[in-house]
């Protein structure tokens, strides 16, 4: 999985049609709704069963949002979600994948010139996208970011390699991970006015971070998929001109490499960390426990002895020691229905 780039729980990924069912029925419940709140409020219900479905640690860090903030980070979730799963787990062709995208980009466009969640639904707006555009109206996200990310879908669906981390970060992560940093910022928002660069950039670090410790927890699942998201000139420091990682021969330095990059990595937590107070004060909590969470991740696999081919995750009880116990009864009823 590659965006926002969470930890999905153990259930097998939902097909293309359940996802075609599911905006079906909600559409045709969001059309039906009396009000433009009744509709937005049935679409993110859907979103944070999407959200749920999909990944145990960043579901549990924003119940700790307030609610409408927690709800726009819902519908966001659900309209990075879908094209991730159409170049990840969707069976299909290059060409069938780049055109889901094209099309899927389209639906944004058409909700992005619509006024209300109605009106782009009647344009043939996706109801992720009919509700993230409202999103995006509200939050006055650049409507450039969402482009971004598409295009480092379509990145995706014809993998290339990466001479350098800078590379990596300018022509994949940027799109990938920083822009839905940057989504996220806008609902957020800033402690005070003058706070909203210092908490972009603690944004962009986070998003980057993230992004790294997915990779490093994916390179055997990316292998498999005909991607690689290692840089070539440290694996070039280190002797492999052709990685493969099913190659025992290698993985002594592939896991060198690992463990540099999550050195890195660990770089860029500090720096999210000493951007938190730039953000408003009613979001802190869940961004403090997004840090902490994938942070321990980071640093299971840098230390991990089980070797490169295994992929290491964060158990439930080390997740729930990064959240206020004061809190906790917030959880099993995040479980409950929609």
């Amino acid at each position: 999985m590659r965006t926002l780039h969470l930890q999905r729980p153990s259930e097998e990924p939902w097909s293309q049609s359940r996802w075609d069912r599911l905006d079906r029925e909600t559409r045709a419940l969001a059309l039906a709704a009396p009000t433009e709140e009744a509709a937005w409020e049935i679409i993110t219900r859907r979103a944070r069963a999407v959200m749920r479905a999909y990944t145990t640690s960043f579901f549990i860090v924003t119940r700790f949002l307030p609610a409408m903030k927690r709800a726009r980070v819902e519908a966001i979730y659900a309209a990075v979600r879908y094209p991730d799963e159409i170049v990840d787990t969707f069976h299909l062709s290059e060409g069938q994948r780049l055109a889901l995208l094209d099309e899927w980009e389209s639906g944004y466009e058409a909700g992005l010139d619509a006024a209300s969640i109605r009106e782009a639904l009647e344009k043939g707006s996706p109801c992720f996208l009919a509700c993230f555009t409202r999103v995006v109206r509200d939050a006055c996200i650049p409507v450039e970011h969402y482009g971004a990310f598409v295009e480092a879908m379509r990145r995706d669906a014809r993998p290339s390699v990466f001479a350098t981390l800078d590379d990596l970060i300018e022509y994949y992560v940027y799109g990938s991970a920083i822009v839905v940093g940057y989504f996220l910022t806008h609902v957020y928002g800033p402690a005070s006015s003058g706070d909203f660069a210092r908490a972009l950039s603690s944004a962009r670090s986070l998003g980057i971070a993230l992004q790294l410790t997915n990779f490093l927890r994916d390179v055997g699942e990316d292998q498999r998929r005909g991607r690689l998201y290692l840089p070539l000139d440290m694996l070039g420091e280190e002797g492999i001109t052709r990685p493969d990682v099913t190659d025992a021969r290698q993985h002594a330095a592939l896991s060198r490499v690992l463990r540099r990059l999550a050195a890195i990595t660990e770089g860029y937590y500090r720096e999210a960390e000493d951007g938190l107070d730039a953000f408003a004060p009613d979001c802190r909590i869940a961004i403090r426990a997004c840090i902490d969470v994938y942070r321990q991740l980071n640093d299971r696999i840098a230390r991990s002895p089980q070797g490169i081919l295994h992929r290491e995750s964060v158990p439930m009880s080390d997740k729930f020691r990064v959240l206020p116990a004061s809190k906790y009864w917030r959880l099993p009823l995040a479980y409950l229905g929609w």
